[in-house]
């Protein structure tokens, strides 16, 4: 799986195209963002993710919820995708809480009735419902991916794909997450996980994934690979931060 750098330039106009042929330093270079990774998630697991920034965990899950198309190998998925791995793209700035509940949770496949019926609760989850009818530009980042959070745990999901979540809200939210993910528990839902709250991924996770600079350091029980994964980052800082 390759990606562009960021530091590097990739030739966008026609200019620089043309310009690029005679000179050969103008141009991008791609590396290599995932290598070698190879696991099955089962049906019903918790399967944590963690790593350093920039060791590809989200790479990953976009390439799982076929978002990003790997350059080489095979994703073999069984089941229906719901991801929380960009929420809030797709709000409108200028449309109230309400309003973006209600075509948000239409791009989620809920019906009129049904975002009707769960309106409200939805904002008493988000903890907004003194917001419902103030403009979303109005809204700090959080509280917009903290909103579009309240409003995808209504659907009914198969495989569920996390990214962070738990960083977008307090702690009277990050305990009803908790009982979101208690409960997906409990349905044996399967769900790929990425957090750095290690505490959380100890919690809920019944094998976790360790990455580093894109490539798969192990897959073991949690609390092996949080281990593992801390004794890297204190013994090599500078190529590991937390």
């Amino acid at each position: 799986m390759e990606k562009l750098q960021d530091s590097s330039r990739k030739k966008n106009t026609l200019f620089e195209a043309l310009y690029g042929l005679l000179d050969s330093k103008m141009g991008y270079t791609s590396f290599t963002a995932l290598q070698d990774i190879n696991f099955t998630v089962k049906k019903g697991e918790w399967f944590g993710v963690i790593g350093h920034n920039g060791s590809g965990k989200s790479t990953l899950l976009k390439v799982i919820a076929n978002t990003i198309r790997p350059t080489k190998g095979k994703i073999t998925v069984d089941g229906k995708i719901t991801s929380f791995l960009e929420l809030g793209i797709g709000f409108q700035s200028d449309l109230t809480a309400k309003e973006n509940i209600k075509i948000y949770g239409a791009i989620m496949g809920l019906s009129d009735s049904e975002i009707d019926r769960r309106i409200y609760s939805i904002l008493e989850f988000g903890g907004l419902t003194l917001f419902k009818d103030t403009k979303t530009k109005n809204f700090f980042s959080g509280t917009i991916v903290r909103l579009a959070f309240s409003t995808a745990v209504q659907i009914e999901l198969e495989i569920l794909l996390l990214d962070e979540v738990l960083a977008i809200g307090d702690l009277d939210f990050q305990r009803k997450c908790f009982e979101i993910f208690e409960g997906y528990r409990e349905m044996d839902k399967t769900v790929v996980y990425i957090s750095h709250d290690l505490s959380t991924v100890q919690r809920f996770c019944d094998r976790v994934l360790l990455l580093s600079h894109g490539e798969q350091i192990g897959i073991d029980e949690p609390r092996e690979m949080i281990q593992l994964y801390q004794s890297i980052a204190f013994s090599t800082p500078s190529r590991c931060p937390l």
